[in-house]
Formats: structure tokens, C-alpha cells, sequence
């Protein structure tokens, strides 16, 4: 089976001078291997076309047989990396916590132990009938989230 963080340290070599970071790298055990990077700005398909045909001129194709696939992490995937969570602060991201809560909030910032999200909230509100629509603004912990994704609303 290939390793994944020899692709991995080509592809980090390759975007050194760019604004392109890696994202993931899984290989499965029949050769395939997906490798998927993002960028602070955009991905084009041709920065994809040309880190796929640097890593695959460091591999002898007599020795591994392997299919490569270079892509973009696509808007609707999973965040994974911390630049990704930065890259989208003051936008608009879906969370899904552990405990099976779903947000739909504003990334307002993100560091190695957690995000922090603005989003509203019905609450009651001392001296009032009714429920209040309120913003509130939280920390989560990364072991408390299951999934972020930037959210996209076509209305």
C-alpha cells in the first residue's frame, strides 16, 4: 500500500510558495489514493492537474501501482484543518455537536482548542411574555463538535 504522508510532504513541497494547503490523504488497500487540498482563496483545476503530475514523477509505476486523485475539498465538505475553520471566520457555518445538536451560526473565531459561534437563540427574558429571539455567543471544544461545514443559503 502507498503511504499517504510521503504524498502528503510532496504535496506540502509542491504548494510551499502558494496559498494551497493539504486537507487529507487516504489510500485504500486496492491503490486508490484521494488527495484533498484547499486553498485561502480558490483551488483552479489546473494547480489540481499539476500537484497530481508532481507527486505521480516521484513514484516508480513498476514498483506501486496506484490510482491518484487530486481534488478540492468541496464547499459542502467537512472542515478538517484549522486554516479551513480561519479561512471561513465571519461566515455563515453549519455545526453539528456530539450530542446531536444542530447550529446554524456565524464563525466568529477558531484556534487549536475550539471555535467560538454567534448565532440566535429564542430565550426567555425576564419580564416578558414571550420567548425573546436573542443573540447568543458560545465556545465549543473540538471533541464537542461532530461536523462543521459552511453553510450556504440560496434564498
Amino acid at each position: 500500500m502507498i503511504d499517504t504522508q510521503k504524498i502528503l510532504a510532496i504535496a506540502a513541497r509542491e504548494m510551499a510558495d502558494t496559498d494551497l494547503f493539504a486537507v487529507s490523504c487516504s489510500a485504500t488497500p486496492s491503490g486508490e489514493v484521494e488527495l484533498l487540498i484547499d486553498s485561502d482563496t480558490s483551488v483552479s483545476i489546473d494547480a489540481c492537474a499539476a500537484l497530481s503530475r508532481a507527486i505521480e514523477a516521484e513514484f516508480d509505476r513498476d514498483e506501486e501501482d496506484f490510482a491518484l486523485t487530486v481534488a478540492s475539498a468541496g464547499i459542502g465538505s467537512e472542515l478538517r484543518t484549522l486554516r479551513q475553520y480561519r479561512k471561513l471566520i465571519g461566515r455563515p457555518v453549519e455545526v453539528l455537536l456530539t450530542n446531536g445538536i444542530k447550529l446554524l451560526a456565524t464563525l466568529d473565531a477558531a484556534d487549536e482548542t475550539g471555535i467560538a459561534l454567534s448565532y440566535e437563540e429564542k430565550q426567555a427574558v425576564e419580564g416578558k411574555k414571550r420567548k425573546q429571539t436573542v443573540t447568543v455567543e458560545r465556545t465549543y471544544p473540538f471533541d464537542e463538535i461532530k461536523y462543521t461545514k459552511e453553510w450556504l443559503d440560496f434564498k
